[in-house]
């Protein structure tokens, strides 16, 4: 019996060690690709891992300029501030429901237009569309938000004008004021800012299902939209997934960009509110810099469990990210 373990431990070892040296030589051989990889570890590196050791000022009242650790620790005292705050439900409330809203809208909406984009024939055509509606995505935010104040603007806005001259309204409605409109116009704006560029990833997923289940499918009988049920969705499944598990764990981040330009009317303060801009407004620009961290580090908590559970959850389908 011991011989026999002590051979099965011998030979543990020995598979262990081929395995590394097929590990490092597989490296070696791919050692071009792995240089390209190289510059993308070093930016997270320095700028994701290396600043983190700055979580340590939600837990004492820092104070700007001086030595991390000889700041009084306080504990939770600002978690708690946070949570006792009369901000937290309508902050918690427009995030919740702002990134709800974009994950329900602008999840979905580049795989429809992957999937509408495949089944055209007329490349031309294809091409001219994919270029307008992935063009939008390169332009900042800065840009898109005067093109809608633009457009929305009460003095000679298009919208407006439009409105006016179909009968629908008997005056300009002054659109970026009134809270009930805020939700609407911004996940409309990130859609259209976003489909298209995310809709690349699923064409390219596309592109590599095997054409001999087309035709498979086409000798059966199988229409178009059968085809599109039955073969194109299935086999793009694992992509969705994975791209899923990841806007689940963003569920926190409402956005900052786009609401701070699209909501720079004060009046919209109470629908437009996200984590991330009030960190700024009242973490920020008021020096509360441990409450602006401690605000930071909740979120981050709470992404990381919903990223771990949505991918629990996906491992039951045989896609994950680990």
């Amino acid at each position: 019996m011991a011989k026999a373990s002590a051979g099965l431990e011998t030979e543990s070892r020995m598979n262990l060690d081929k395995h590394r040296k097929s590990a490092f030589k597989r490296f070696f051989m791919q050692i071009d690709i792995q240089l390209m990889v190289l510059p993308a570890l070093v930016f997270i590196f320095i700028f994701s891992y290396i600043p983190m050791y700055g979580v340590l000022i939600a837990f004492q009242d820092y104070k700007m300029g001086s030595n991390l650790l000889n700041n009084n620790w306080v504990g939770l005292k600002h978690f708690i501030a946070f949570f006792n705050s009369p901000d937290f439900y309508p902050v918690m409330r427009n995030t919740i429901i702002i990134s709800f809203l974009k994950f329900i809208f602008g999840f979905p909406a580049p795989i429809l237009l992957a999937l509408m984009l495949n089944e055209v024939r007329k490349m031309f055509f294809k091409r001219v569309v994919q270029t307008v509606t992935y063009l939008p995505h390169f332009l900042s935010w800065v840009v898109i938000g005067s093109m809608v104040t633009s457009l929305l603007s009460v003095d000679n806005g298009s919208i407006n004008m439009l409105l006016e001259k179909l009968k629908l309204i008997d005056e300009p409605v002054n659109f970026l004021s009134m809270s009930e409109y805020f939700w609407t116009i911004l996940i409309t704006t990130n859609v259209w800012k976003e489909i298209g560029f995310a809709s690349i990833v699923y064409l390219a997923a596309i592109a590599g299902i095997d054409p001999h289940l087309y035709e498979a499918a086409s000798i059966d009988g199988a229409s178009r939209f059968k085809q599109m049920w039955l073969i194109t969705l299935p086999c793009i499944m694992p992509v969705v997934i994975i791209f899923m598990i990841l806007a689940i764990g963003n569920l926190t981040s409402a956005g900052f960009e786009d609401i701070l330009i699209l909501a720079s009317n004060p009046a919209l303060r109470d629908v437009s509110d996200s984590l991330d801009v009030y960190v700024v407004r009242v973490g920020i620009d008021n020096y509360r810099y441990s409450y602006a961290t401690a605000i930071g580090l909740f979120k981050a908590v709470v992404s990381v469990t919903l990223l771990t559970l949505a991918n629990f959850i996906a491992r039951k389908t045989g896609n994950s990210l680990w």
